[in-house]
């Protein structure tokens, strides 16, 4: 199955003439309890992450399932899939589902923004509080670009010779991935920032709306965008 998933990806990014601008591929160890942490943007970073080497298992929202053959298929391959507004139910779930894919040498993506509103969502700490409990190692990932390929939900817009953007930086072990949750999205969200890789997705409310019905949180180094959402949120519960 993995084989034919890497092999399905790299089929779909030649046709879509995808350039890869790719970096730190030396920091993937496959034989080792893995839980990769990218930075999300769309539906497109699945085919920049199966360029990585590892068997691969990905985090998706159970809702996914309504659209026919994406939800086959997740359901068909064993993806772990999760109720996200559920809370700690999801999180109880989710630590079951990730011990049997570690335990079967496979490796877990979990996206630790849960959303790909932009770059400015801070990352959930659950995601860290998962790999320690579930002692494995931290893959940070900083990936940016993919949201020009495809922009669905927001359009249906497809476009072909876009650049997607991969940094992979060294892991980080079990026991430092709590305390760490801070600095590792620092430094994922600096390197998408810092001009070397393809410009990452800006989230905009006033465009791309305020997603009400999903549980999210502004990164508090984007006071602006904080502040507006928080207006928002205030003028809602009036």
């Amino acid at each position: 199955m993995h084989r034919r998933e890497r092999r399905w990806a790299e089929q779909v990014a030649n046709f879509l003439d995808i350039d890869w601008d790719l970096a730190g591929l030396d920091n993937v160890v496959s034989d080792r309890r893995t839980i990769v942490l990218p930075l999300h943007e769309g539906f497109a970073d699945a085919l920049a992450l199966l360029r990585l080497g590892p068997d691969l298992r990905f985090v998706a929202r159970d809702e996914l399932c309504e659209w026919p053959t994406l939800g086959r298929y997740l359901l068909a391959s064993h993806q772990v899939l999760v109720e996200a507004e559920r809370g700690r139910t999801a999180y109880r779930h989710l630590l079951s589902a990730g011990q049997s894919v570690l335990d079967s040498g496979e490796a877990l993506v979990v996206f630790p923004q849960g959303s790909i509103l932009g770059i400015e969502v801070a990352f959930w700490k659950g995601a860290f509080r998962l790999a320690e409990r579930l002692d494995a190692w931290v893959l940070p990932v900083a990936l940016t670009g993919s949201h020009r390929v495809w922009e669905y939900p927001y359009s249906p817009l497809v476009r072909f010779g876009q650049t997607i953007s991969v940094r992979v930086f060294p892991p980080v072990p079990p026991d430092r991935a709590v305390r760490e949750a801070a600095a590792i999205e620092h430094l994922l969200k600096d390197a998408a920032l810092g001009g070397s890789m393809a410009e990452p997705r800006r989230y905009r409310p006033e465009i791309d709306g305020y997603w009400d019905d999903y549980r999210y949180e502004i990164d508090p180094r984007f006071p602006e965008l904080a502040d507006q959402v928080a207006s928002h949120r205030d003028h809602l519960a009036q």
